[in-house]
């Protein structure tokens, strides 16, 4: 176990995959996978194994031919991480739905596809605008038939996750949202180990209000906490890690408890992944009181004074805790 950044664990596991498995490649365009311990040891993912398993140095910025190349690599039999920015999800959703999505169905499972989609995302930041500060594509990757969806809030989970989807025969879309990288990070160990697909922690157990988040809103929701306990509520919060599959029975013997439920994410509030959680969680526990707050129906601005205005912070979250449990 050492302290690590968490783009060094991120690496550290991907690297690790790659020496277990000679034809397994990672492409990615300018995100050059270097990192660096307070010891002083580089880790230089192109150094170690080359421009024909890498995207070298030098690949052009194209979205389509990068997820195209893996996707096929992946189809030929190697395991494949193709990592894309924040703000390309549409250029490669074509592939990821026709192609990844549906390759063992319409093979009726004789064809495996272990390929990672590693989907950035700056998240709800100042001065990214409209372009750069997109959260939320879970729900649109949630919703294609075939897929799994993880999203890590700390460097353990970002490993242990990553490392999961590489060996998980089905396409993962592992979204890396760039808020929670900063400020401490959990020991990571240094072997390779999974963080379980599917499964749910629960962050901070509490009796009178379940909370669920997922990054990046965990950030602001870890901001939140002390002040809503100072306020004299006890939360259970609930970190997904995978949103598909959805660890619903974790969620459910929460809200049992509880009876009271805020979910509060970064996406848009309309047709976001929090009301499927929410409908999950209604089915169950019938006469639960719900609640969801979420960023709105509107493009990030560029102004830090709006983005605050806009953002689902803790101030929110302590508002919306307060007057649930009035309800």
């Amino acid at each position: 176990m050492a302290k690590k950044s968490y783009n060094y664990a991120q690496l550290e596991g991907l690297a690790q995959e790659m020496r277990a498995r000679p034809d397994m490649v990672y492409f990615y365009e300018y995100q050059v996978p270097t990192a660096t311990l307070p010891t002083g040891e580089v880790l230089d993912l192109v150094k170690e194994f080359g421009n024909v398993r890498t995207s070298g140095r030098g690949w052009p910025i194209d979205e389509h031919w990068i997820a195209g190349a893996a996707i096929g690599a992946a189809c030929a039999g190697s395991h494949a991480v193709c990592r894309i920015p924040t703000m390309a999800p549409i250029y490669v959703i074509e592939y990821v739905q026709n192609q990844a999505g549906k390759i063992r169905s319409m093979t009726g499972g004789q064809a495996s596809m272990p390929f990672v989609l590693w989907q950035e995302g700056a998240g709800r930041s100042r001065g990214n605008a409209g372009q750069h500060t997109d959260v939320g594509q879970e729900a649109l990757y949630a919703q294609l038939p075939g897929l799994k969806v993880v999203c890590p809030s700390d460097a353990y989970d970002a490993k242990g996750l990553l490392i999961a989807a590489i060996r998980d025969p089905d396409p993962v879309v592992y979204l890396d949202y760039g808020e929670v990288k900063a400020g401490d990070q959990p020991d990571v160990p240094d072997e390779a180990y999974e963080v379980p697909l599917g499964k749910a922690v629960v962050r901070q157990p509490g009796k009178d209000l379940t909370l669920i988040a997922w990054a990046p809103a965990t950030v602001d929701v870890k901001k939140a906490l002390p002040e809503i306990a100072k306020a004299g509520i006890s939360v259970e919060f609930i970190d997904p890690r995978t949103l598909k599959p959805l660890d619903v029975e974790t969620l459910v013997a929460s809200a049992k408890k509880t009876k009271r439920v805020l979910l509060v994410e970064h996406g848009h509030y309309t047709a976001s992944y929090g009301s499927h959680i929410l409908s999950e969680i209604a089915q169950a526990v019938p006469g639960v009181k719900m609640k969801k707050i979420a960023f709105p129906d509107v493009p990030g601005p560029g102004s830090a004074e709006m983005m605050a205005w806009l953002r689902p912070d803790a101030p929110k979250i302590l508002d919306a805790s307060i007057q649930m449990m009035k309800a």
